[in-house]
């Protein structure tokens, strides 16, 4: 089962990675890109798609109907892009929402793309890379733990 999950997933890891990549394409007919970190970038867009496909993953495996998974994805999605800091700095949100935005997944991706990118990230690289490989493994196994239960009796 675990190698039928994987296999299933990674043509959607795949395509997230490359989706991630075509702005960086159309940027270096633009700007200069040198002072990138492509490790750091290509990591974080590789742990980023791993991540977020296995929460689609769990959103699927939790629901009966495909509209069903189709809404309650948009339940994490919205949050999840306001919280982790992309288009607000975490620490411009209000105190009492600042502690959500460290259980989003998406809030570590960010962070360590913007070290990639400008060396300006917020949290140590360890701790986002350690949290974007947990939520992965913890969203895999729940994934997995759920396909078991209601699919293989």
């Amino acid at each position: 089962l675990t190698w039928l999950m994987l296999a299933k997933t990674l043509g959607a890891i795949l395509f997230g990675i490359l989706n991630a990549f075509v702005p960086a394409l159309i940027a270096l007919f633009f700007i200069d890109l040198a002072h990138v970190d492509w490790l750091t970038v290509v990591v974080s867009v590789v742990l980023i798609a791993v991540t977020s496909t296995f929460l689609g993953l769990f959103i699927a495996v939790s629901v009966n109907e495909v509209f069903e998974a189709q809404t309650f994805s948009n339940f994490f999605r919205f949050p999840m892009v306001f919280l982790c800091g992309l288009f607000f700095p975490i620490e411009k949100l209000p105190m009492f929402v600042r502690p959500l935005s460290y259980i989003v997944p998406l809030t570590y991706g960010a962070d360590l793309l913007k070290q990639g990118i400008h060396h300006e990230g917020h949290l140590a690289p360890v701790l986002s890379l350690t949290a974007l490989l947990g939520f992965a493994i913890i969203l895999f196994f729940i994934s997995k733990r759920n396909i078991q239960r209601r699919w293989i009796y």
